[in-house]
């Protein structure tokens, strides 16, 4: 097992590193951590208690992993986690704290790329190759689907949905719920269209780009989606849609005016 280890830096003697993990000068490496192989942890980065992560994740210089809940009735001998999974980048500054309830889990998938001062609160959970551009911000109990790009400073209240595939456009407030597939922005956020480039990448093409394209003009007339084909985008959709919501949804740009 090959590591190659600042001696300015601080690793807990109960540590576990995997293979070909690099720790660079001042970084600080707390008690009972997990760490995959491959892991880059930068200059002056900190891994805090209870953190657990996969293989070939990258901390940037400053980064922090594990930090307490931002909860004022937190109790600070409450054992709970911060898992993330694999091929992660954490950019200079990047904060993500651990959950606020006995054993509960704040969760980051694999695959994401969290830009400079970028921070994911207490019991998040975001998912798989997911984008937060420098300083956005989400709250507690925020859940973000797979491929959601977050433009520069955006923010979000705690306990919104941010449904796969989205799309948030820079400096946007969420209060409320970000449908699947859509892009929103403005102030306030409003549902504009459909994410297209992004679709376009992830090759929902063709008819499964017009299915939900019906879809999306279906919504805005608060018209039922039952009489569409069921594609797999679709069917995603409308199991997002079922869950109920603790903030509701936001609307929609009135483009008759």
């Amino acid at each position: 097992m090959s590591q190659t280890i600042h001696p300015t830096a601080f690793i807990a003697d109960d540590v576990s590193l995997g293979d070909n993990v690099t720790v660079g000068p001042f970084a600080v490496i707390e008690s009972g951590v997990e760490i995959g192989a491959n892991c880059q942890v930068g200059a002056h980065a900190v891994i805090q208690r209870y953190v657990k992560m996969g293989d070939g994740n990258i901390l940037h210089p400053h980064a922090v992993l594990g930090g307490l809940p931002q909860d004022t009735g937190f109790k600070a001998e409450t054992v709970s986690w911060l898992i993330c999974g694999d091929n992660n980048v954490f950019r200079e500054g990047f904060t993500a704290h651990r959950a606020s309830k006995e054993q509960a889990e704040t969760r980051i998938g694999s695959g994401c790329y969290f830009m400079n001062n970028s921070h994911v609160a207490h019991d998040c959970n975001v998912g798989n190759n997911t984008i937060f551009a420098n300083n956005v911000a989400i709250g507690g109990h925020v859940e973000v689907g797979n491929n959601v790009f977050m433009g520069g400073a955006v923010v979000a209240h705690q306990f919104c949905r941010i449904g796969s595939f989205a799309i948030v456009q820079g400096t946007t407030g969420l209060n409320m719920d970000v449908i699947p597939f859509m892009l929103i922005g403005g102030r306030p956020a409003k549902h504009y269209r459909l994410n297209t480039v992004g679709l376009k990448r992830a090759g929902i093409t063709g008819d499964r780009y017009n299915v939900l394209s019906a879809a999306f003009r279906l919504l805005k007339n608060k018209l039922s989606l039952d009489d569409l084909e069921e594609t797999a985008e679709l069917k995603q959709l409308k199991d997002w849609l079922a869950v109920k919501s603790k903030r509701g949804v936001h609307g929609f740009v009135d483009i008759s005016a």
